[in-house]
Order: C-alpha cells, then structure tokens, then sequence
C-alpha cells in the first residue's frame, strides 16, 4: 500500500492557475487551502500539529521530510492541523530510536494529503514573489478543470474565522491545581507547550472556549489572563476582542502570543493587515527594544499590525520589532499590566532565547497578587 501511494501522480494548482507537479504520499485524495512556506530545518511534527496552521497547505524548505518519524511527546495538539503537506524528499523510513511511528503512518491513520518530490525551491520562489495565495493538492490530475472551479470558490484566508474549528469546546484544567498562581486562558488554538511552560512555572490553567465571556472567565478568579495564538484573520472575532477589553478594564495581568496579540491590539484600535507572505520559520531575527538584546525567533503568522497606528498610539510602547522587515514584534500598553508578542516565546519547534516572557509575566502577576 505504502509503495503503490508514493507513485501516485499528483498536482498543485494555485489559484492563479499556475501548477507544480509532484508524487502523492499518504493518502489520496484533494484538499484546498492557503499555501505558505516554513523555513524551519526541524520540528516538521510540532508544526503539522500547531492549531495555529488549520486551513493551510505547508511548504516545508528543508529538503528532507520525515527522516526522523514521529513520536506522541512532541505534538502541539491531538491531531495534525495543516490542510496538506508539499515537500521536496520524503522518507517513508525513520532511523530515530525515540520514534514510533513513521510519519507516512501517521498521515494515513489522519487522512492527510501529502505530496512529495515536488521542486519546492522554485515553489518557495513564486510565492515569495507573488504572496501566499489558495491553492489546491490533489491525486486527480485528469479533472484539473473542476478543481480550478471548486478552488475559485474556497474562502479567501483575509476575513475568515477558523479560532472556532481548533478551540476546546468547554473549559479544562491543566497542571498543578496546588500550583501558586492561577491563569484564565482563552483558547483560540493553543499549543501544547504555551500550557506546558506556565505549568512548570507554578502555574495552574483553566482553558476556555474561544468564545468565552469575561464573566465566565472571571469567576474563576485567576491571578492573570492568556490568550493565545491561533489561525485565521483576527478581525472576525468580536467576542475575544470584547473579552480583552474587559479584562484590560480590570487592569490583572494580561499576556498575548501571536493570534493574541493581534486580539489585544485590536482592544486597544490598532488595525490589523494581511501580510504579503507572513513569518514562518524558527530562525527570525526579533530586537527587544526595552533591553537593546537580538533574539532568534519562532514565529508562524500571516496577519500583523498596524505600524504606524501603534507608533501614534500614546498608550502603546512598542517593545520589540523584527529585524527583516521592521513590523511589530512585541507591545505593552503604558499603564496596564498588559504585554503582547508576535512571535511563539515557547518555540517548539525553534530556539529558547524568548522564554523570559513567561518569567515575565509571573512576576506580573506576583506584584500584582
């Protein structure tokens, strides 16, 4: 089955009509979705399995996919997430001892379409040139007509709502309930190691649903609010905004990452745009401009902020910027117990250095128990 798969024919078609051709692996069968690129040389598990990625087929750069299979302890949620995976070398075959499975396997056992000896260099090249844009992979080249109509059709990623298809459908706790501090986290497709990094912090975490209230969360009492990253455009999502202006209205501590920090600068009337490619990768230069320090960077978004509304906005100090193309990186809000960053501080995949921030919101919230 395995060997008969990988010499299926398959295609992708962007929704400019340009086609790449390539091998089907995994399953066959057709999945639509907005194509972007991740430049990361490692972590292909941790990232098909980022909430974040929902509705998106993945470029992956490195030229070799799989190689070290997968393994259930280095997931960011229960199930793959991307709409589709594009790459260049794929291996059917692990040579890691931790794995367990081969991430052929674990494609087939998610129905994942996945197509591979594609020449991605070149596919990285056009839409870097020409911006992340729908496309369609499919295994039924003989219909390129009707896969044409259907992807005409798919929803544009600007304007679209995809927080509620990755959310928890009701609150669950994580960690130590004897824990010190207590944190109301606003599920909007949050990863695994976020939860994982405030709970060895002495942390315990109530996660609610995307669309919770601060009545429902404030009940709860915590010592400090999350909300957390996510996929799809921000602007659709009325009642987190909502939400965050009523908990800054409370002045407790309030920390944002990526899809969050969209939400608290919204909060706030900073505007938020579609990028032309966004960030995807590990290796992203950020600068902290409160310390003068460089961080290397996770980053996965394709929506920012405003540049020139929050450099007019008084009552926001922009505390870290990216360093390739000078958007928002990071704020604060002057007064408020309240900072934001657009990039992933807990990596997984990607480097350590923007830990800090989760020591720094602890110590937020100490000065303000």
């Amino acid at each position: 089955m395995v060997k008969d798969s990988i010499q299926n024919k398959a295609i992708i078609l962007l929704k400019d009509g340009t086609i790449f051709f390539g091998k089907a692996l995994g399953v066959k069968g057709t999945s639509f979705g907005e194509l972007c690129f991740n430049t990361g040389m490692t972590g292909y598990q941790e990232i098909f399995t980022d909430p974040s990625y929902y509705g998106q087929l993945m470029v992956t750069t490195n030229a070799h996919i799989g190689n070290y299979g997968v393994n259930d302890d280095e997931v960011e949620s229960k199930s793959p997430k991307i709409a589709g995976l594009i790459c260049k070398n794929f291996n059917s075959n692990f040579s890691r001892p931790a794995a367990k499975n081969s991430l052929q396997d674990f494609f087939i056992k998610h129905k994942i379409v996945a197509i591979s000896d594609v020449d991605t260099r070149a596919l990285v090249s056009y839409i870097r040139d020409n911006g992340a844009m729908n496309a369609v992979i499919s295994t039924d080249t003989n219909s390129i007509d009707d896969l044409k109509k259907q992807l005409n059709s798919f929803p544009s990623m600007k304007g679209l709502e995809l927080a509620s298809k990755v959310s928890t459908d009701k609150p669950y706790f994580y960690g130590n309930s004897d824990s010190k501090f207590k944190i109301a986290a606003l599920d909007l497709g949050i990863k695994e190691n976020i939860l994982r990094n405030f709970s060895k912090r002495d942390v315990y975490i109530k996660v609610f649903p995307y669309n919770s209230t601060f009545e429902e969360m404030s009940k709860w009492k915590p010592d400090g609010y999350f909300i957390s990253n996510g996929p799809g455009d921000p602007e659709p999502l009325a009642d987190a905004i909502q939400t965050a202006k009523n908990i800054l209205k409370t002045n407790v501590p309030l920390f944002g990452i990526c899809l969050g920090h969209q939400i608290i600068a919204l909060a706030v009337g900073i505007s938020t745009y579609k990028m032309h490619n966004g960030h995807r990768g590990i290796n992203h230069p950020v600068k902290n401009l409160i310390t003068g320090k460089g961080e290397i960077s996770s980053q996965n978004h394709g929506f920012a902020i405003s540049l020139e509304e929050t450099e007019s906005n008084n009552n926001i100090e922009i505390t870290h910027v990216h360093l390739n193309d000078n958007t928002i990186a990071g704020i604060k809000i002057k007064n408020k117990n309240c900072f934001s960053v657009q990039y992933h501080p807990e990596a997984s995949p990607g480097p350590h250095d923007s830990t800090y921030l989760f020591d720094q919101f602890i110590e937020m919230m100490k000065i303000n128990k």
